[in-house]
């Protein structure tokens, strides 16, 4: 299902899925809607992301040559940091790319994925554009969000009452062991890609393949003509485990320790759905950057489709609707987010302590 995403992105940006219900009719959502609208906010930035996309290729080629002008020497793993930095920028476009908000047309859409996910990361873009189409549709609802369903971490008390053994320890102290946890995330988003696979149509599921394969090998290719094969064994860990807490470090603020709709309540509406489950990261051009845009989590979430660069300008009209409606509106610091999402943590565990 590579252009969910992009399918979901399109009907919320004509405003559907935003049927009322208790706390969020339709009608609360179509003003924003056109005011959004008429401000242009939902206009893609195809130039935009054309030069950050090059300045980006331009980044990873300088870190290569590095690389080769380093040579076989213990040196050359500092550019493992840098490198995983480039490739979290890669992934982020990636994202973008599967919610249609750097083109339009669906196949240049999957081509942009297929090249920054499946050729430069080993990630397999119809995996992860699956996973987040279900994600964004019911954020953190614990039946249908992927991403809060029972996994290495849990997210309920009711979940954690269900593990065993080496599971029951792990929930017990995932607070102080997520962070280390993401330094695994990096190589478990390969072997994800690779598992889904099957579940991909046959000429999918062959591009797919071919794409993920030549990225191993290219990727081996390169570390060992640049080191030895002990440094390159190293240098991939060491990389892949900072591109891990990288990409972590930007999406754990957005979701974690927020309201989880009631699977036997009442069906919340696409505004109350999207604004209740979310974070927004306060800071300056350097947090827009470092988080790819995702700090204005908010906003992504009600307008999948919206270029990056106009979720900042979206903010105060968001804002200022949802105080007209009472609702609350989430915002916080870096630091404070990540205190938040790890004192939920904690406390899902506490019942096993």
């Amino acid at each position: 299902m590579p252009q969910a995403a992009t399918t979901v992105a399109e009907r919320t940006r004509d405003g559907a899925g935003s049927a009322g219900s208790v706390g969020s009719t339709g009608s609360d959502f179509a003003p924003l809607l056109r005011a959004v609208k008429g401000q242009g906010l939902l206009e893609r930035r195809t130039g935009w992301y054309a030069a950050g996309i090059a300045a980006n290729l331009f980044a990873l080629g300088a870190v290569l040559t590095g690389m080769f002008l380093l040579g076989n020497t213990w040196w050359t793993l500092l550019l493992a940091l840098p490198l995983a930095i480039f490739w979290s920028r890669t992934a982020f476009v990636g994202h973008d790319a599967g919610h249609a908000q750097i083109s339009g047309d669906r196949r240049a859409s999957r081509a942009i994925g297929l090249v920054h996910a499946n050729l430069f990361l080993g990630m397999n873009e119809a995996w992860w554009n699956d996973k987040h189409v279900r994600h964004h549709a019911n954020p953190n609802h614990v039946d249908k969000d992927p991403d809060v369903g029972v996994g290495a971490l849990v997210w309920t008390q009711k979940q954690a009452a269900q593990r065993e053994g080496f599971a029951r320890w792990l929930t017990r102290n995932q607070a102080r062991l997520f962070f280390p946890m993401l330094l695994l995330e990096g190589i478990a988003l390969k072997v994800s890609g690779f598992q889904y696979l099957r579940h991909q149509p046959a000429r999918e599921r062959a591009l797919s393949a071919l794409l993920l394969v030549a990225h191993l090998g290219l990727y081996a290719a390169l570390l060992l003509t640049v080191m030895s094969p002990g440094k390159a064994v190293v240098f991939a860990l060491v990389h892949h485990a900072l591109f891990g807490l990288h990409l972590g470090m930007a999406f754990a603020p957005n979701h974690k320790g927020m309201e989880m709709p009631d699977p036997d309540g009442d069906r919340w509406g696409h505004l109350q759905r999207q604004v209740l489950t979310s974070r927004n990261v306060r800071g300056a051009a350097l947090t827009d950057w470092f988080l790819g845009g995702l700090n204005y989590q908010i906003e992504h979430h009600l307008f999948p489709s919206m270029p990056r660069p106009h979720l900042r300008l979206a903010q105060p009209l968001v804002k200022a609707h949802c105080e007209a409606l009472g609702m609350p509106y989430a915002e916080t610091g870096l630091i404070e987010s990540y205190r938040q999402a790890l004192e939920h943590m904690h406390e899902v565990g506490a019942p096993l302590r």
